[in-house]
């Protein structure tokens, strides 16, 4: 019995919560894994997986094994990539955890070049919003913090941005442009949903931090938990919204949003890569990391911090 090939099905089991979808992304059969997930708790003499007819979760057992599994192989992985850094061809695959935006405008745009540089390294990417618990499952897990973030994890900075309100030229043409964050109480505004709190109230602070942060309740006419679609709908001229300074850039140089009040924001944050903790970060994996951070600051160049408002056409 190949103990790392069984290592490898039974961790997969245990991540995607199934035989079948572990086989589909092993490439196996389905008996097969199933065999042997059963050949391992055979050698070991315990279950680890209890199965029901719609579900499979993690034993006692299962749990302590699947930890010590995931350094072993993790382990496995690092001496690989050490042996590997030393050639220039790399290959293998990055699994990647997203938030839907980061995924949807940054990951989808950079696919292509990244391909293209690095034609043998796949990208998995699994979008949905991070957990603490699934920081050890990826590769590399995306998330957006605000100031002051400080978590019990490796985390790389990737950008550092900030909330700015913008409306679609044609919508300010039409509506005229707000001079102080009050007058957003007369305008379309398109909000994104919180977990927690109403969903008419717009926070804003200055973006030289001179004063408290203010609350101004809106009527809006879009209530969104996602930010592509508030993006999508301000395009198009729905009303005004406030979305990542990172995520507007190429719109806002193109004439396609305005920035309003230019002396306000919504908050300053950073996007994080954050990383299991190993002793050698796989040298595909550092590939991708640095080609994302090269990428997210090159989309940045030629924006100040806070860009000047720009009049409608």
């Amino acid at each position: 019995m190949d103990r790392l090939q069984t290592m490898r099905v039974f961790q997969t089991v245990a991540d995607e919560a199934g035989f079948s979808a572990a086989a589909r992304r092993l490439d196996m059969s389905v008996p097969t894994v199933t065999r042997l997930v059963a050949d391992l708790e055979q050698h070991l003499g315990t279950r680890l997986l209890q199965r029901t007819t719609r579900s499979v979760s993690l034993t006692g057992a299962g749990e302590a094994y699947l930890e010590r599994v995931r350094a072993i192989l993790a382990d496995v992985e690092d001496a690989f990539s050490l042996a590997q850094s030393h050639t220039q061809e790399l290959s293998g695959s990055v699994r990647v955890l997203t938030p839907p935006v980061f995924a949807e405008h940054v990951l989808g745009s950079l696919a292509a070049d990244f391909h293209q540089r690095y034609p043998q390294v796949s990208i998995e990417v699994f979008v949905e919003s991070a957990s603490e618990a699934a920081v050890g499952e990826y590769d590399i897990t995306f998330l957006s913090a605000e100031e002051g973030y400080d978590a019990n994890v490796v985390a790389r900075p990737i950008i550092s941005t900030c909330g700015l309100a913008c409306a679609a030229p044609e919508y300010l043409a039409a509506h005229g442009i707000p001079a102080m964050p009050q007058d957003l109480q007369d305008h379309q505004c398109l909000l994104r949903r919180r977990v927690q709190g109403r969903t008419d109230l717009l926070r804003l602070r200055r973006i030289d931090g001179s004063a408290d942060e203010v609350e101004i309740s809106v009527q809006p006419v879009l209530v969104a938990n996602h930010t592509g679609t508030l993006l999508r709908a301000t395009l198009a001229g729905a009303g005004i919204s406030t979305q990542p300074l990172n995520l507007i850039a190429p719109h806002l140089r193109s004439g396609r949003l305005c920035h309003v009040l230019p002396e306000w924001t919504t908050g300053h944050f950073t996007i994080y890569a954050t990383l299991p903790t190993r002793k050698f970060m796989p040298a595909r994996v550092r590939a991708f990391l640095d080609f994302v951070a090269e990428y997210t600051q090159r989309s940045m160049q030629g924006l100040p911090k806070a860009p000047p408002s720009a009049q409608p056409a």
